[in-house]
Parts: C-alpha cells; structure tokens; sequence
C-alpha cells in the first residue's frame, strides 16, 4: 500500500501547486513589480481569478501604460475589460495621444472603443489626417451640359464627437451634394472648367462636418470633365414626343375628315336615289293622264320636240360635248355645230 499512497500524495502536491500557481501568478506579479506596477497578489490578481478576468492582459496594459508615463488603475482595466473593450488598444491609444499632446482621458478612450469605434486609429487619424477620395460625381450646369468631377477630402478625427458622430459614408455623401448643388448653380459647365476651385470653396463654406466623427481640412478637386450634354437630348426628346403628338393629331383629323366625307357620299347617294324615285314617277304620271284623257297625242309630241330642243340648246350653249358619266339625259350630240330637230 505505501507505493499507492506516495503515488497519491505526489498527484495531491502536484494539484495543489498548480491551483496556487493558477490564482496566484507568482511570476506575473513578478514582472509588475519590477516594472513598477503596484499590484497585490490577493487583492488584485486572485480576486481577478475569481472575477473570471485574465490577469495577463490587464497586468501587460498596466505595464505599458505605467512604461510610457501613463498612471492607469488596474480597477479602471478590469471594469473595462469586463465591458467587452479592448484594453490594450485603449491603452495604446492613451500612449498615441499623449505623445502627440491630444486631450485623452481613459474614460472618453474607454467610451470610443465600447461605442465600436478604433480608437486608435482615431487618434492616429487625428495625428496623421486622412485623405477621402469620392466617386465620379456627376452634376449639372445651368446650360445643360454635364460635368464629372472627382475629389479628395481631407479630414482629420474629432475626438470629442467620435461617440455618436456620422462615419465617412455621410461626409462623401454630403460633399457630393455640395458639389452638385454648386455646379447646379453654374451659370455653364465652361465656368466650373475655368474655377474648379471656387466648388471646393463654396462646399467647405457650407459646414459639411458638422455632426460627423471628423474635421474637413480641405476639399481638392483631382478631375473635373465635361459628359453628355443633358439640355440639347432633352431638347431632342422633347421635339420628338411633341412631333408624335402632332401627328396623332393630325391623323385624328384625316380620320373626322374621312368620316364626313363618307356621310356627304351617303348624303348623295340617298338624294340620287330620290331623284330616281321622282323621275321614275313621270311615265306613271303621263300614263295616267293618257287614260284620263287630260293629255292628247299631239300633246305629247309636242312636250317631246321642246325637250329635245331644249337639250339641243343646252349642247350649244356648253360649247363641248358632255362626257359626265353620271348625265341623267345621256345625250350625245353629233358635233360641236347646230342639231337638228327630230
């Protein structure tokens, strides 16, 4: 039995050291203590351990907070890291301003990385500023021609509104409305060719940073370029849709004229057949006198010379012979000369 309880009593000693060196780390607070971090071993280190806080990341962001002249409270770290920040960017950050003489509190710091925002890039941008360049922005002069510029913007972090400030989507947008809204205002595209100059003056007088996470330090045109001409295809648009409404009008009225011109052929049609309908009532008319006994044989002869001399003068008095197909009489004279009576 004694090989079984010296093997159990090794496993025992070799448990109980590692749970000390686990929430008592001996060489952490080792490291701290010359580098002039003031940590407590059971105040700080296993009280993170219980707090289920690593105790590397915060002891390694004291160090280099303490390393670069920064005095920063374990308490302040730990709280952070249990946020969900990240320390050692926080940290970083502190260092970066400081060192460029920026106002940075850890407290700002700590809300700027908890806000999802890099806080260290921030502050670099806010050293080192930022350049932004937009798409093709294209615009309109008052002369109709398009123009197409392209710029670049300048901006520099404002740390005080990082926390709720617009990001650089807005800035982009808000200096493409800037520079349509001037070019807008151009009398012609030739004079935003002449002064690229003065669209980057007015957009910057209009205070486009405002509400945004950065400061515009400058706004460059780096190309500017004449497009289509928008006034003179709209022009053309305009002549073709209102020559299509002409014509449709047009056609509208050859229809209504077609239209009449087809009753009026009614119209004759029906009053030649009345015509007929009389002229076929004479004979009827004549027969029955006939029987009557108001209208003689000689009567009737008589009623016939003068009709034919009737047409016999009516020929001689047109000159020409009457080719009118539609000639209810029919007659044809001979020639252009005195007929005879029948």
């Amino acid at each position: 039995m004694e090989p079984y309880l010296l093997l159990a009593i090794t496993g025992g000693v070799i448990l109980l050291l590692f749970i000390f060196f686990y929430f008592i780390p001996i060489g952490l607070w080792i490291t701290a203590l010359f580098s002039g971090v003031r940590i407590g071993i059971f105040r700080d280190l296993v009280a993170m351990r219980l707090r289920k806080v690593p105790p590397g990341p915060i002891v390694k962001a004291a160090i280099t907070a303490t390393k670069a002249g920064i005095e920063v409270e374990i308490g302040k770290l730990e709280a952070h890291y249990l946020a969900g920040g990240n320390v050692q960017r926080v940290v970083n950050a502190l260092i970066s301003a400081d060192k460029a003489n920026i106002a940075l509190g850890f407290e700002r710091a700590a809300a700027i990385d908890l806000a999802g925002r890099d806080v260290f890039e921030a502050v670099q941008i806010s050293v080192n500023p930022k350049v932004i360049n937009t798409p093709v922005i294209t615009a309109l002069a008052k002369d109709g021609i398009q123009v197409k510029a392209t710029a670049r913007v300048t901006v520099r972090a404002n740390l005080d509104r990082l926390v709720g400030g617009a990001t650089e989507e807005t800035v982009l947008a808000r200096v493409g409305e800037g520079i349509v809204s001037t070019v807008g205002s151009s009398t012609d595209h030739k004079a935003v060719l002449e002064n690229p100059d003065q669209i980057t003056k007015t957009v910057l007088d209009k205070g486009l940073d405002s509400g945004t996470a950065f400061d515009i330090l400058s706004i460059d045109i780096a190309d500017v370029d004449v497009g289509e001409n928008i006034g003179a295809k709209l022009q053309t648009d305009q002549a073709s849709a209102d020559l299509k409404v002409a014509r449709a009008r047009a056609e509208e009225r050859r229809a209504m004229a077609v239209a009449v011109e087809q009753e009026n052929r009614a119209k004759i049609q029906e009053m030649q057949a009345r015509v007929v309908e009389a002229e076929a009532e004479v004979p009827k008319a004549i027969s029955q006198a006939f029987r009557d006994g108001k209208l003689g044989v000689m009567d009737y002869y008589n009623m016939k010379n003068v009709m034919s001399d009737t047409d016999m003068r009516e020929s001689i008095a047109k000159g020409t012979e009457s080719e009118d197909p539609n000639d209810p009489h029919g007659d044809k004279p001979s020639g252009s000369g005195r007929g005879s009576k029948s």
